[in-house]
């Protein structure tokens, strides 16, 4: 469920484009098969030629007037009313016999001059002044009539008036100067210019300008391999690109291009799921290191979705290398790379930056892992983040000059957007003790703080037990060597070493390392002895568990005695009660045994070095036989049988521990005696 849940929400984030299937840029050499054109494609005009075309087309787009009947009508309206008013008043003063004689043909003649200036169309000396020349044309709207005119052909409200002045004494009318006075202040411009339709015919010469400019047959060649990219061909591979594209939103669905997607994400995890099935079952079982481990590619999908989105951010500036950093804390360097390359080839799908982003994002990734990122030392942690700095630069610069570029033809904003993403790594830090917590993993900077040896607990061992806190400083010594030299998680064995024994905290009298006077165990049957012994693990985990500790190292204090018996208090109990083997379990710890590295090596340390106190001045001969009898008495007993410690690195720990006890008890060669003369 976690599977499918992780690829339904990465496909979700790509359910309307797909990449064109192939790479290329003007000069390079064509690295692919024979391209043949699938079907026919129009070839697009160059850019810079389509937009002079667009500009072209613009610029010889008229402007647009558009007639207002209103302002005739008006003026008509007007000067039939005073019209009337004047020839009230002649005829009340009888002082113009010509108007009084033909009243009705000045009146229609008032009306013609009228007609045929607003006819021909009044424009603002603004706007006639504004344009280029007399010939200038632009386009008018009178009504349903549309008309390409030049300027020349209208007039202004001065030439009106300059117009009826020239002609209207010219007429046979018997008193033109009384039109004169009725017309000239009705004469006001009646075509007006109009944007908004200035503006609907540009788009309209935009819209009739053609993108393409030749066509590729279907199953013509397009580029050989091997052959250059032409300035030609990198038209002809734009206009395939831009149909494909084109194809894709119409002849696709939703759930086509879903279902494809989909399957390729699927695809991925359920590699991740396989690997970790065979390789690392443990975290397969575990819900939350799943949900941790499939937290990274969606969160990375829905951050590059977004970036690659959003205008003006560069994919770049992703800090990937933060996934590697974080799961190598928690699990190992494999597990981590593995997870590093399933987030980068899922990226690789939402962004369009191609093999470039790949190539260099799986690289730091591994990086980052042969480095090994140490965040616990700052130091070291900033030099590797420049080393992880140079490495991109000088690999983005390489793959450049490969695909046949120069210094000159370098991206140098895109090696800030990578400064910029070395920069963000520094987020892997806080987010280590965030995930801790929300996952309840431990990291090795939790490691670090639980070994002081101030804290509270192992204080109050070495106060209350110093005997005890002895021992488990030798033992934390011996695991942590062993665990070294076999590849192990030191600081881990070694913490919990220290902790390991703090069950002897509540009777530490019981235990001989403590014990300065008579031994308590005299006054007390086998089976009260053997149950106070064993008790120190069931205490241990108790107090480990209110005072906070980690379940990991709460695992350490279940298993450092596995299932093994408190065998002096056994044989002491099957000496007295000859039919007492049945309550065999009654002396033994309750387990579970041991399965990881860790936990194994913690054991045998704990047995060995407990053990080899009890050797008073061993020779080395009898240290080494006594540390074989220990570990081999641990294998023949069963308490490795879950153990994922192998035999070669059970040897390697034998050698390792005995190096050190040898040390640590003094063992010297014993010399032959000198023969008397």
């Amino acid at each position: 469920m976690l599977g499918l849940s992780a690829v339904a929400i990465i496909s979700l984030l790509y359910p309307d484009r797909l990449k064109f299937p192939f790479e290329f840029e003007r000069g390079q050499i064509w690295r692919y098969e024979d391209l043949r054109a699938p079907y026919d494609i129009p070839i697009l005009k160059p850019g810079d030629q389509f937009r002079i075309d667009v500009e072209n087309a613009v610029a010889s787009s008229n402007p647009v007037y558009v007639f207002d009947p209103t302002v005739a009508r008006t003026a008509r309206e007007a000067f039939l009313s005073q019209f009337a008013v004047e020839l009230d008043s002649a005829r009340s003063r009888a002082d113009n016999p010509d108007l009084l004689r033909q009243p009705e043909r000045h009146r229609r003649y008032g009306l013609r001059v009228l007609d045929k200036l607003y006819g021909q169309g009044i424009i603002m000396a603004r706007d006639k002044d504004e344009m280029n020349g007399m010939e200038t044309v632009i386009t008018t709207i009178n009504g349903s009539e549309q008309k390409d005119r030049t300027i020349a052909q209208f007039y202004t409200p001065g030439d009106a008036v300059q117009w009826l002045e020239d002609s209207l004494f010219y007429t046979d009318l018997k008193s033109p100067e009384f039109l004169l006075g009725l017309l000239e202040d009705k004469l006001e411009h009646n075509v007006f210019y109009n944007d908004s339709l200035t503006n609907r015919f540009q788009a309209m010469a935009r819209d009739r300008v053609g993108k393409y400019d030749g066509l590729v047959r279907e199953r013509d060649l397009i580029i050989r391999q091997g052959d250059r990219v032409t300035e030609d061909i990198h038209q002809k591979l734009l206009s395939y690109q831009d149909v494909y594209q084109s194809n894709l939103q119409t002849d696709r669905s939703f759930w086509s291009i879903f279902g494809g997607f989909a399957i390729q994400v699927a695809l991925v995890l359920g590699l991740l799921f396989l690997y970790l099935r065979r390789f690392f079952p443990r975290v397969y079982s575990r819900a939350s290191s799943l949900i941790l481990l499939l937290m990274w590619p969606v969160l990375y999908a829905l951050l590059v979705r977004t970036v690659d989105a959003t205008i003006g951010i560069s994919p770049w500036l992703i800090p990937f290398c933060i996934v590697p950093m974080v799961i190598r804390i928690f699990f190992t360097e494999r597990l981590a790379f593995f997870v590093h390359v399933v987030v980068v080839l899922i990226a690789s799908f939402l962004t369009s930056l191609g093999f470039t982003f790949t190539f260099l994002s799986i690289m730091a990734g591994a990086v980052v892992i042969v480095m090994d990122v140490e965040t616990r030392d700052m130091g070291r942690y900033f030099r590797s983040l420049l080393v992880l700095f140079a490495f991109y630069c000088i690999g983005y610069i390489g793959l450049e000059l490969l695909r046949g570029g120069t210094w000159r033809t370098v991206d140098y904003l895109t090696l800030g957007w990578i400064g910029a993403n070395v920069f963000l790594v520094l987020l892997a830090h806080p987010l280590i003790p965030l995930i801790e917590r929300i996952f309840g993993f431990t990291s090795p900077i939790t490691l670090s703080e639980l070994s002081d040896m101030n804290r509270p607990l192992l204080e109050k061992l070495a106060r209350q037990a110093a005997g005890t806190w002895q021992h488990s400083l030798n033992v934390a010594n011996l695991s942590e060597q062993a665990a070294r030299a076999i590849g192990a998680d030191a600081l881990l064995v070694k913490t919990a070493a220290l902790y390991h024994d703090i069950g002897k905290i509540k009777n530490p009298g019981y235990f001989i390392e403590n014990q300065n006077g008579p031994n308590p165990h005299d006054k007390l049957g086998p089976k009260e002895s053997a149950k106070i012994i064993i008790s120190h693990v069931t205490d241990g985990v108790a107090m480990a568990s209110k005072a906070g500790l980690p379940p990991v190292i709460i695992d350490f204090i279940r298993t450092h005695h596995g299932k093994t018996r408190t065998e002096y208090f056994y044989r002491t109990y099957v000496k007295d009660n000859p039919a007492g083997e049945a309550e065999e379990a009654t002396f033994r710890y309750p387990g579970p045994l041991p399965i990881t590295k860790e936990q194994t090596i913690l054991m045998i340390a704990d047995s060995v070095e407990a053990a080899s106190k009890s050797l008073k001045s061993p020779t080395e001969e009898e240290l080494y036989s006594f540390i074989d009898k220990i570990i081999d008495g641990k294998l023949l007993s069963g308490q490795l049988e879950e153990s994922n410690l192998s035999f070669s690195e059970l040897e390697v720990c034998r050698k390792t521990f005995k190096t050190i006890l040898k040390s640590a008890n003094h063992v010297r060669i014993a010399y032959p005696k000198k023969e008397e003369e």
